[in-house]
């Protein structure tokens, strides 16, 4: 309930109060009254009846004084007096109308007929005494028996006077009791608005606004100083103070959602700036190593929790396989088919299990016991690879939804640094391998022979290089064209790149000259794959056109570490050797000269 409704209750409660209070002083002042009137009236009865007393007694004193005296005067004081007297009606006419009672009145009615008695007796001596006899005059004024019936008239006043003293008392007591209680009741009246007054006052000063606004005065001190672990006071009271109290209730529920945005904003600020160091980190990756390193390093910071793997297209053999992983996850296999997931299949995310009931991928097995996540990672319409992500157990709906945003920047970040790593590699390629041989080109040859040199110097290993030159090639392109010589250098590059599937690298250095670069080969086995590689040069049958071009065969110089001196001298001594092999016929291998300068020729 409202203050204003209370207040309102309670004033109107004492209006009431103080009306009826009022009422109650006004009806004891009327009581008092009606007491008031009673003893006025038994004053008028008492004047009224001492009067009806006198005039006998007047009368009588008069008739004896003129028995006596003889005095006329008396006689004449005596006849107005008579004269004066009304009849009984009108006598006590005025005291019917002052108030007595029927039983009062028929007692003074009784003594106003014996007071005409006593008249008569009174006019019988007055006439004995103007006849002369005075003693008889006497005798009947002042005898026994008048003297009685003057004591009967005033008996019988005595006994009005009487009745009307019971009945002003009685009346006077009610008056007084009816009085008394209506002024106890307009105390208990004013006691009770007072106390009303005092208990509303202490109600709402104390207990429904100084205790509530103490505790919310608290509540807001803290609020105002960023503390929304304050509760606010749990008021239902429907009034101003509760309006209050659910005022600072939302205002701390704004508070807590405003912290709880600004914390998903740092969080995304963090993500962000994780996202963009990655970024940065796989814009700068030169191969398929440093990316995992960078996608094993980032993505538990990123998506906490999510134990994930990372998987890379190898279009030889058409699968799926694992380049890296983190927080140990346990389902998914470390290669598959790329048909064997449908995240793959669609081209889209996929999740098995969760709100939406999907197919569980076959790269996952029979049985999946946590939720998963797989993101296809594409690049201009071609799968490159894949995100697989398990779900951690105890983890709510919307962090999962939160964190799905961050694992669809992931993915597309590491699909742009992997596509971008195809086209460095594809450039490279393109730079390092000779176009219409498919072979290694010289700048690769290069590298490599650095490469290897420093590897046998270091490991002390063994190493072969044996250089090839295609006979006659010349005679191919004047008597058939460059398009036959074309045809004729990519059946070779054929045989060398079949020839060296397993160990060693082929290069086309340039024209018609080829290498074979054979790292921890032998002298002995290096000699047994170059004649090999002869003996598949030689059964060639090159045709361009419907036309069959000839035999092929080629020239051979072979050098072996260390039976022909230091490795970076390698190549200038297989190429010694090719040389002698051109000069002493063509269509043979020689080894280059050993430390004791002797040729051996195979």
């Amino acid at each position: 309930m409202r203050l204003s409704t209370i207040t309102n209750w309670a004033y109107g409660a004492t209006l009431l109060l103080t009306l009826a209070s009022g009422t109650t002083m006004l009806m004891a002042s009327g009581a008092e009254k009606n007491e008031r009137e009673a003893v006025e009236q038994r004053a008028r009865f008492d004047q009224l009846t001492s009067a009806l007393l006198e005039d006998s007694y007047r009368q009588t004193e008069q008739a004896r004084s003129f028995s006596i005296t003889g005095d006329p005067t008396h006689l004449v004081a005596y006849q107005r007096e008579k004269a004066a007297l009304r009849s009984v009606e009108q006598r006590i006419s005025h005291l019917r109308d002052a108030g007595a009672t029927e039983s009062e009145l028929r007692a003074l009615r009784d003594a106003l007929h014996w007071a005409d008695a006593l008249t008569d007796e009174q006019e019988a001596a007055l006439r004995a005494a103007q006849a002369g006899d005075q003693d008889t005059a006497r005798t009947i004024l002042f005898g026994d028996e008048y003297g009685r019936e003057l004591d009967r008239i005033a008996a019988q006043i005595g006994k009005f006077q009487y009745m009307l003293d019971q009945r002003t008392e009685a009346a006077i007591a009610r008056a007084t009791a009816t009085a008394r209680q209506w002024r106890s009741m307009s105390e208990i009246m004013l006691g009770a608005t007072a106390l009303l007054f005092l208990c509303v006052l202490y109600f709402i000063l104390k207990q429904r606004i100084l205790h509530p606004v103490v505790r919310l005065s608290d509540v807001v001190t803290r609020l105002a100083a960023q503390d929304f672990a304050a509760i606010p006071p749990d008021i239902s009271h429907v009034d101003e103070i509760g309006d209050m109290a659910q005022a600072i209730r939302i205002f701390r529920e704004n508070g807590l959602e405003r912290q709880r945005l600004e914390k998903e904003r740092d969080a995304d600020r963090i993500m962000q700036d994780l996202l963009s160091r990655m970024t940065q980190r796989l814009q700068g990756c030169d191969n398929s190593a440093d990316l995992t390193g960078v996608v094993r390093r980032f993505a538990p910071e990123i998506a906490p929790g999510f134990a994930g793997r990372l998987y890379i297209y190898d279009a030889r053999r058409n699968a799926m396989r694992q380049a890296c992983d983190w927080l140990s996850p346990q389902w998914s296999k470390a290669e598959f088919s790329p048909s064997a997931c449908w995240a793959l299949r669609r081209g889209q995310t996929h999740r098995p299990s969760g709100n939406i009931i999907d197919i569980p991928c076959e790269h996952l097995g029979s049985e999946t016991p946590a939720p998963t996540i797989c993101m296809p990672l594409a690049a201009q319409g071609e799968t490159i690879g894949l995100l697989y992500f398990e779900e951690p157990a105890n983890v709510s709906a919307d962090q999962i939804e939160r964190s799905e945003k961050y694992l669809e920047m992931l993915a597309e970040n590491i699909g742009l640094a992997l596509a971008n790593l195809r086209l460095r590699d594809a450039l490279r390629e393109m730079a390092m391998v000779d176009a219409l041989t498919g072979l290694s080109n010289r700048r690769q040859f290069d590298a490599a022979i650095e490469d290897a040199v420093a590897v046998s110097s270091r490991d002390r290993s063994p190493l072969a290089c044996l250089m090839i030159d295609i006979d006659h090639f010349k005679r191919f392109n004047d008597a058939h064209g460059h398009d036959a010589g074309d045809a004729v250098l990519r059946a070779v590059g054929n045989v060398l790149n079949e020839s060296l599937r397993e160990d060693g690298y082929a290069f086309r250095l340039g024209g018609e000259e080829f290498v074979l670069l054979m790292p921890h080969f032998s002298l002995d086995q290096a000699i047994d794959r170059a004649r090999q590689v002869q003996a598949r040069i030689q059964n060639l049958r090159v045709q361009h056109g419907h036309q069959q071009l000839g035999p092929v065969t080629a020239s051979f110089g072979l050098a072996a570490y260390p039976d022909h001196g230091r490795p970076n001298q390698l190549v200038q001594t297989a190429d010694a050797a090719l040389l002698r092999a051109k000069a002493q016929g063509r269509n043979q291998i020689v080894v280059a000269t050993v430390r004791d300068d002797a040729s051996v020729q195979v």
